[in-house]
């Protein structure tokens, strides 16, 4: 199976007592998330972050990673890609896990885009409650199947562009509205006027949320 690795951030001290795993999205890498977690390190002491790259190198963007093919816009194919990619991020989460001897309530998941998808995939089908999930500019794979899949329940926030030109915004609403009936707690934001990507204003959000779930 792909071993997964990328950029890592970690506290001055070298003190790892929590972590944030980023997953990007299609076509990028993980040097394009580990920005975030520059601008979350003031916020969380003792946190480390890591932004692995996606197991697949993509067609569309030679020099970039995906997590799985987008052949189609096909729901049935975007819940055959996360299913086969799943496997590859759970071992790397408890992999991490392992690495800075942590428990899976010390761990949170952050995507953009097919990241999200990812990470809404595998945390909510994990065995253990994580941390939480914050996840920007996604939506849920293979949403009609979750309620027999889904086996924790950790904190969720969606946070998605009004103007986002790929997903629509409406994505973000009907996953933490789904998700909420499933016993998670789920909310969401939409950032007005923003696109396909992370404002000022979601990035101060999704770092309060992580400071929160990470940081009680």
């Amino acid at each position: 199976m792909t071993q997964l690795d990328g950029p890592r951030l970690l506290p001055a001290d070298g003190e790892v007592r929590k972590l944030v795993i980023l997953c990007h999205g299609y076509g990028s890498d993980g040097r394009d998330l580990i920005a975030l977690g520059e601008a979350w390190a003031p916020l969380m002491p003792h946190t480390a972050f890591v932004a692995p790259n996606a197991p697949l190198r993509c067609d569309m963007a030679p020099t970039g990673y995906q997590w799985f093919p987008l052949n189609s816009l096909e729901p049935a194919e975007r819940y055959i890609g996360a299913e086969a990619a799943a496997p590859v991020l759970d071992r790397f989460i408890d992999q991490e896990l392992a690495r800075y001897r942590l428990r899976e309530e010390d761990v949170a998941l952050v995507g953009f885009s097919q990241g999200t998808m990812m990470s809404l995939f595998v945390g909510l089908r994990r065995r253990a409650r994580l941390a939480g999930i914050l996840g920007y500019s996604g939506m849920l794979v293979a949403a009609d199947a979750l309620e027999e899949a889904i086996a924790a329940t950790p904190p969720v926030f969606l946070i998605h562009g009004s103007a986002d030109e790929l997903i629509p915004s409406r994505a973000a609403s009907d996953a933490a509205e789904l998700l909420a009936t499933l016993g998670v707690p789920a909310q969401f934001h939409i950032c007005n006027a923003v696109g396909h990507g992370i404002s000022p204003e979601g990035l101060e959000l999704g770092g309060d949320f992580l400071r929160r779930v990470l940081h009680p």
